[in-house]
Order: C-alpha cells, then structure tokens, then sequence
C-alpha cells in the first residue's frame, strides 16, 4: 500500500515541493516546527534506515547532499539547522517511508529532554 509520500512524490497528492530529482523528493512540512522544515525522501518506497541495502547507498547519500543544498538555498547553512531521520517506533518514525527532516531558521535547542 502506498504511503503518504509516495502519493506526493507521485503527484497524486499536492505538496509544496522544494526539490525533485530521479532519486529524492523534498516537500515542506505541513506542521512545521521551525521557519525551516522540509521532509526529504526517497523516491522509491523504503520503509527505513534498516530496509536500507547496500545498493541503495547513492540513495541515502543524495538526502545529505539535497538537505546541504536546500539548507543553504533557504538560508539556513551558516546559522546551523538539524537533520533528523526517525527510525521505528520507539524512533519515533511515524510515516513508514524513509525520511529526513532538515529543520532550522532558528535556535533549536537540545535535541532531546531529559526525561
């Protein structure tokens, strides 16, 4: 069954789309937390970070180079912004298709609390 980003990459559901090439969609998030926040994801359906195969490294490798590429396009680069990939449940992944957040545009804070 096809998940929520592969119907917008497939343009099947709208998005404001940032960025699209053979391999990677990017897609503002409709919840942001920061004045910066993009989802990047594969093109192709993959359910996580451990679904990862070895052939798939040009894949993964393209998210860093597209959330580099769009970081500084949005201005974002030289202040500093956060990657985040959620893996699995206790990840806190909750759409079940690869996906990288590049959020920024503000101070961030610390990445976890401590409870």
């Amino acid at each position: 069954m096809p998940t929520i980003f592969s119907k917008i990459v497939s343009g099947e559901i709208p998005a404001d789309i940032v960025h699209q090439d053979d391999l990677i969609t990017a897609f503002r998030d409709v919840s942001p937390a920061a004045p910066t926040h993009i989802l990047i994801v594969p093109n192709q359906e993959i359910t996580g970070v451990d679904d990862l195969d070895d052939g798939q490294a040009e894949v993964a490798g393209r998210m860093f180079l597209v959330a580099r590429d769009l970081a500084r396009k949005e201005g974002i680069a030289e202040g500093g912004y956060r990657l985040i990939i959620n893996s699995g449940p206790h990840g806190g992944q909750e759409v079940m298709h690869l996906h990288m957040h590049l959020i920024g545009g503000r101070p961030l804070g610390p990445m976890l609390s401590k409870a």
